[in-house]
Parts: C-alpha cells; sequence; structure tokens
C-alpha cells in the first residue's frame, strides 16, 4: 500500500458514513481521484474489519449504480484526530512561520491557529505555547538576509565557529535562506572559503548589506539538504566509536559510514570530521554511555580534556 493510500482510506470511511448515498463521481472529485481509483479504494474496504475476518466483521461496502454505501464500519467512523504530540508540533511550526518577516497572510494564519487550539484542545495549546522558537542571533538578521537575497545584493556577516571558538569576517553573496533541522541557514557564495557555504542564522552577530550587486560564479549551486548540512569527505579524519544502549542516538543524529551491532543493544559506529574539538565535546557528553575507539590520539585529548575538567572542580572545592 502506498504511503498516502491509508491516509486516504482512513478519511473516506469516516465521510462516506457521514454521506450515505454519496455517488462515485462527486467522492472522487472531492478526494481528487479518478472513479477508476476510487473503485479501487472501495474493493481494499471491503477486504477489511476486524480481526477474525467473517463476514460479520469486514466492512460492507457497495456502489451499485454509481451509489456508495457502506455498513459495519462504526469502529473508525469517526475522523481522525490528532494527538497532543501531534498537534504540539503543527502548533509551533505554524507560531514559527508566523515569526518570519517575510511571511504575509497572518491575519488567515491567526485564524488557523485558533481553530487548531480549538481543535486540540487545551493540552497541546499549553505545551505549544511554553516552546519560543529563537530565529536568529543578530537582530533583524532574518529580514535583512532574506530582503538581500530577493535583491541580489552581497553581504558581510560576523560569523562566530563554535569549532574553532573564534568569530570570522565573511563576504557573502546569498542565494537562498532555508531551515534544516529546525534551524534556518543562509547558503551562499563565500568569498572567504572561495566556496559554497552554510551559515547558521542564530550564529550571525553582526550582518550588513553592502552597496555590491551579489555574483556568485557559475559553480555556485544550491546544496541538496534532504540527507541534512553536514556532508564528511573522504579527506576528513575516520573516527570510531563504541555505544552502549544509552548512546546509540549518536548512530541516528549523526552521518555514519558504518554501524555495527555488538549485541546488548552496544553499537560500533564510523564517522568522519573536518574537526577534533566537537568530537572532544561529544565524547564528554557522552560519559560512560560511550568512548572513542579510534584514532588514539583523539582518546588522549578526550581524557585529557575530561582531567582538566575535574581539576577545575577540585581548585574551586
Amino acid at each position: 500500500m502506498s504511503s498516502d493510500r491509508l491516509p486516504r482510506l482512513l478519511a473516506l470511511v469516516p465521510y462516506l458514513m457521514s454521506h450515505p448515498g454519496a455517488e462515485v463521481p462527486e467522492v472522487a472529485r472531492l478526494f481528487g481521484l479518478s472513479e477508476k481509483q476510487l473503485i479501487d479504494d472501495l474493493q481494499l474496504v471491503w477486504m477489511c474489519g476486524l480481526p477474525g475476518h467473517t463476514p460479520g466483521d469486514l466492512i460492507d461496502v457497495s456502489w451499485d449504480g454509481g451509489e456508495i454505501t457502506i455498513e459495519n464500519a462504526d469502529t473508525i467512523a469517526r475522523p481522525l484526530k490528532l494527538g497532543v504530540d501531534e498537534a504540539s508540533a503543527l502548533l509551533v511550526a505554524l507560531r514559527m512561520l508566523d515569526e518570519l518577516p517575510e511571511f504575509e497572510g497572518r491575519d488567515v494564519l491567526a485564524r488557523v491557529i485558533a481553530k487548531l487550539e480549538q481543535a486540540a484542545g487545551d493540552g497541546a495549546a499549553t505545551v505549544s505555547s511554553q516552546v519560543q522558537v529563537e530565529i536568529g542571533a543578530a537582530p533583524g538578521a532574518h529580514s535583512v538576509i532574506s530582503d538581500a537575497t530577493r535583491r541580489r545584493r552581497r553581504l558581510s556577516l560576523r560569523y562566530y565557529v563554535p569549532g574553532r571558538d573564534e568569530i570570522t569576517p565573511r563576504e557573502v553573496d546569498p542565494l537562498r535562506v532555508v531551515m534544516v533541522d529546525g534551524r534556518h541557514y543562509l547558503e551562499g557564495w563565500c568569498y572567504r572559503a572561495e566556496a559554497m557555504r552554510m551559515f547558521r542564522l542564530d550564529r550571525i552577530l553582526d550582518v550588513e548589506v553592502l552597496d555590491v550587486a551579489a555574483d556568485p560564479p557559475a559553480e555556485a549551486e544550491p546544496m541538496d539538504v534532504t540527507a541534512g548540512v553536514f556532508r564528511p569527505s573522504d579527506s576528513d579524519e575516520l573516527v570510531e566509536l563504541e555505544l552502549t544502549a544509552a548512546g546509540r542516538w549518536v548512530a541516528e543524529y549523526y552521518p555514519c559510514e558504518e554501524v555495527v551491532e555488538l549485541g546488548e543493544g552496544r553499537l560500533r559506529v564510523s564517522l568522519r570530521a573536518r574537526d577534533q574539538s566537537w568530537l572532544v565535546r561529544l565524547a564528554l557528553r557522552l560519559g560512560d554511555s560511550g568512548r572513542v575507539s579510534s584514532p588514539v590520539s583523539l582518546a588522549d585529548r578526550v581524557r585529557e580534556t575530561a582531567k582538566q575538567a575535574l581539576a577545575n572542580y577540585d581548585s574551586v572545592a
């Protein structure tokens, strides 16, 4: 069954239960289907029902003469309802959309949010209202960058690089602003790196639009971000970690070249990194739920960093 067919069937049955005698052409048009697709769906519904699979357990549907009748479907007759987590996530996303400076149609969006809150109940409204979305560190950065991107103007940035703990000046020809994994990024041609780069908006400390037209080279192409922002290369250092069951999240959160089950919920993962600094922080964050197998230099660096941190605690005490 295709990924979109099951949700359609779960919406189709309640509709037919509440509209007895609906006709095939009318229902097909409403659900955006051809009449043949609708008949195929009805034939599948006819084979669905409760466990037991006897005639009394299955949904009874017919469409003789083009008029659809359905019986014995009371168990799924009610329309689908969002859970608290689903409704909360949707409300957070809608409020984030409302924060975008370039977004138009806030009146419509406000009505949608109000209706969704009413339909989802107090639980989802309370949870989602406690989530605050921060779009950028520099005041107005998102609006300035979006405007410069539309007008094709070069940008001057002061950008924080956490891996090196430094602030660097950049001149960038912006191509687009995208959201990946819940964060906004500016993608553009960076003249400092002489390559395409992705800049997290919450790490842009200052931004200025220059009186220069953006003129990226022909090879400046947007990156495919469907699999995330990070793209390791073969020249990056290969690192191996052993993880307990509590550290398995690393394999889901970071792109790994190899994941091996070790039994009892443990994993061995291999990944590449351009800079050991963030791996040191990752290893310290894992604590006893993971350890560095290789390279030895990284394991030694983690060990020394941990000793220094403990020594600082001892000196305070």
